[in-house]
């Protein structure tokens, strides 16, 4: 056996906070706090949105910081040390962040194809069409398995090859460097966007609409799970991300200081950003008589169909917002890949002691085979059946997994002095912790059912026989990662 591994500092904290930034801001948030902050009640959202960051964003990245801070290592080595039996556990959550991992990647990698192609409008009068058919070469027919969609194929491959140059470097000269180059760049590139749309006729109204509460929503019990739901999925809670990135982290860090700091960048973050899809929206829906509610739909392509039409009718602007766009979603992609990663990273290292360049290489090549999957003619079926079953079903689940294990099994008043230890203005008392114990298990537990329930009525036949598949590897890989001899003394 190896002796322990070795255990990395972030350099400074402005690197880990970038980082986590990098992390919370992606392409989903761009586009999906707008959709769900409209089609739930407007301006009345933001109500919510704020309670949900404070009773249920905050106290859940407390819990995660504090467990990263106190064990200094991945899941599955923390879960290993509060009993032995938790280990497989550990690797089960795990397993569903690096599943996200395969597909979004796939999602950068369309991306990555729409930055050269909006220089020039390149997807026609029809960006509908011209995505299906010519970059995803797209059927809903299942032998689309057996055909390889090749622009898609190259850009994937270009993207991993990033995703490995800027990971298998050390944290500080690899993640550290990029995300303090690749986060202040996405939001001053959102900034321009914004402050451009704003400038737009029709902007106005796009944005009324948006902020226009509709207060019967209030009272709505779905417009609250939905706000707790954003929430989960903005900051990256119950992904491992925040566990491996503060297992980084140096003794003398302001845990509160630097959780509220995250919560409130990505918050701000999101509601600026829905300003200005909504004033780029309300251009459309006043130049061209198109409803707004026509204009808000989602889905795993919307970036690369309602966008592009909006920026063929907005003439030269969109020669200018559309790159600015692309550029955008492509660093917020990049980032979050890059914090998807790193669990796995982190905990390849704990048990098998590989140096970091040989872990992040294994966990690129079989990242890689996996996506292959979504290169496929078949290949945006699956990311959409992939991403709503493990966000409603792993991911949340893995939440109520950790508050179990963490705040009840290990004892929530064991990571409690590190998360108090350099706190200046914010300690978590006994309040902190009977909502911690007791009420966010409840809540989450809510926001499960209700996905899975709605999982299983709309599924169809095929859905269900690749959900079905899922989650069968979602229970068989953790068991071989489980089985495998542990070689470093420590694990």
């Amino acid at each position: 056996m190896s002796q322990k591994s070795s255990s990395p500092r972030w350099e400074s904290n402005i690197s880990f906070i970038l980082a986590m930034i990098g992390s919370a801001v992606g392409l989903g948030n761009i586009w999906r706090y707008p959709y769900v902050a409209y089609t739930n009640g407007g301006g009345a959202f933001i109500l919510p949105y704020i309670i949900s960051i404070i009773c249920l964003g905050i106290p859940l990245l407390f819990i995660e910081y504090g467990t990263g801070y106190k064990f200094k290592s991945g899941m599955s080595k923390i879960l290993r040390k509060i009993n032995t039996k938790y280990e497989y556990i550990g690797w089960f959550i795990q397993t569903s962040t690096f599943f996200i991992l395969t597909y979004y990647v796939c999602v950068v990698a369309w991306n990555l194809l729409y930055v050269p192609l909006s220089f020039f409008k390149g997807w026609g009068s029809n960006p509908d069409n011209f995505l299906n058919t010519v970059i995803l070469e797209s059927t809903t027919d299942v032998s689309g398995l057996f055909h390889i969609a090749i622009y898609v194929l190259i850009a994937l491959t270009i993207v991993w090859i990033i995703l490995w140059y800027i990971s298998h470097h050390d944290i500080n000269k690899g993640i550290g460097k990029f995300n303090k180059i690749l986060t202040p760049l996405l939001f001053i590139i959102m900034i321009i966007i914004v402050a451009f749309a704003l400038t737009l006729p029709g902007s106005g109204f796009g944005v009324l609409t948006l902020l226009t509460p509709d207060l019967s929503a209030i009272t709505n019990s779905d417009i609250w799970i939905a706000a707790l739901s954003q929430i989960l999925f903005s900051l990256s809670i119950g992904m491992c991300i925040v566990v491996a990135y503060t297992a980084y982290l140096p003794d003398d860090v302001n845990i509160p200081k630097n959780v509220l700091l995250v919560a409130l960048a990505n918050s701000s973050f999101e509601v600026f950003t829905a300003i200005g899809i909504f004033g780029i929206l309300g251009f459309m829906s006043t130049t061209h008589g198109i409803p707004i509610n026509e204009l808000v739909t989602q889905g795993t392509t919307l970036a690369f169909v309602a966008f592009p039409q909006i920026f063929n009718v907005m003439g030269f602007i969109g020669y200018i917002i559309g790159p600015l766009f692309f550029i955008a979603l492509l660093f917020a992609g990049i980032t979050s890949n890059i914090s998807i990663m790193e669990p796995i990273i982190l905990s390849l290292r704990d048990k098998f002691g590989f140096e970091r360049k040989k872990a992040v290489t294994i966990c690129c090549v079989v990242g890689f085979i996996i996506s292959l999957l979504f290169t496929t003619s078949l290949g945006s079926s699956l990311v959409g059946v992939f991403d709503t079953f493990i966000n409603q079903f792993g991911v949340v689940l893995n939440v109520i997994i950790e508050l179990i294990l963490i705040t009840w099994i290990y004892g929530i008043d064991k990571i409690l002095p590190g998360i108090n230890k350099n706190a200046t203005f914010l300690k978590i008392g006994p309040k902190w912790k009977i909502w911690m114990k007791y009420i966010i298990p409840i809540i989450i537990f809510i926001i499960w059912i209700k996905g899975i329930s709605e999982s299983l009525i709309t599924n169809d036949t095929f859905t269900n026989t690749v959900q079905l598949l899922l989650l069968v590897a979602l229970f068989i890989v953790p068991l071989i990662l489980t089985k495998i001899p542990a070689k470093v003394e420590d694990y």
